[in-house]
């Protein structure tokens, strides 16, 4: 398992350099000039001059590449363009709202997605399998937006039951837990209705692939010896059949979940949710690209990191391939 999990950390770290080098020859061939982005279009060329070299972007690219690649070794990541800070300091702000949110989201989809699946399983062929699987496309096929804009419109509008949107003024702060860069935890009230807006997507996945794995378990032979002994078949689906069936489930999971760090544009920008897929549209639109590479290889961490953590959890679920 550990020489597993050594060859799994080495790999993340030649994906994270490849995607860092592809961002870059991205963000360099991508048009405008940056010099006269952080000068201001009004600059005189002596000023963009002095920009240019400040900011080192007179240097050939090979030059430039290395310097890029060594910050983001040290985990010192240039300014921002617009923002003239630390892309470390403005993307920090943005990461506990982003990954409460996902958190709240994630655990809301699995809850359902699973309740859902296991009702659709062991009522197979009947109304309620058919009228679960229909939710369950309705889930899915659902624009987030959309949906987004029909609760505001139902419980925050018109039933009053909800706040409309923003992060709220009075958050919780946990000391000692992140450092006080972070911005503290949203009031709970106000992460209703973007977290279920955001995790019906995901719902709808995982009760399909909880239902389609179940059915596939409960046909094995020994589901059916466990119920000729006499078992009740809830004891029989739940704690025989649902681990086994697991697996799939897990790695949707984990996909979902590093999904929704930067797929949550859509629902921020419905909620006026302080969050890191806010931020990334926002620097595209003002092409500030170190916060845009930035944000991308912040997600592209969170996936590779959930991926082997999936991974690992295989082992658990099934001793099979712990022992293999």
């Amino acid at each position: 398992m550990l020489a597993f999990i050594v060859r799994r950390l080495i790999g993340m770290i030649a994906v994270l350099f490849v995607t860092a080098s592809l961002l870059f020859c991205l963000m360099k061939a991508a048009p405008g000039d940056p010099a006269r982005l952080i000068a201001g279009a009004r600059a005189d060329p002596e000023l963009i001059a002095r920009v240019r070299a400040e900011w080192r972007l007179d240097e050939p690219f090979i030059v430039q590449y290395g310097w890029w690649m060594g910050r983001l070794a040290r985990l010192d990541l240039p300014l921002s363009y617009r923002q003239h800070r630390n892309v470390s300091e403005v993307l920090a702000n943005k990461v506990v709202a982003t990954t409460v949110l996902a958190i709240t989201s994630i655990a809301a989809a699995i809850v359902l997605g699973l309740a859902a699946g296991i009702i659709a399983a062991m009522r197979h062929g009947t109304w309620l399998d058919t009228m679960m699987m229909t939710l369950a496309l309705i889930g899915i096929s659902t624009p987030v937006f959309w949906l987004g804009l029909l609760f505001i419109l139902l419980f925050a509008s018109r039933l009053g039951w909800l706040p409309t949107a923003g992060y709220g003024d009075s958050g919780i702060y946990l000391p000692g837990l992140y450092p006080p860069m972070f911005q503290p935890l949203p009031e709970w009230q106000r992460l209703v209705l973007p977290s279920l807006s955001l995790a019906l997507l995901s719902t709808g996945y995982f009760a399909r692939m909880t239902r389609s794995s179940l059915l596939e378990v409960i046909r094995q032979d020994y589901i059916r010896t466990a119920q000729a002994k006499g078992l009740a078949r809830r004891v029989v689906v739940l704690r025989h059949a649902m681990r086994n069936a697991l697996i799939p489930v897990v790695t949707i999971v984990g996909i979902s979940f590093a999904g929704l760090l930067g797929g949550a544009v859509a629902t921020e920008a419905v909620f006026a949710w302080p969050g890191l897929g806010r931020e990334l549209l926002q620097a595209v639109d003002q092409r500030d690209y170190p916060v845009v590479m930035g944000g991308v290889l912040c997600i592209a961490t969170v996936f590779v990191a959930v991926n082997l953590l999936v991974d690992v959890s295989y082992a658990f679920i099934d001793p099979r391939i712990r022992h293999e």
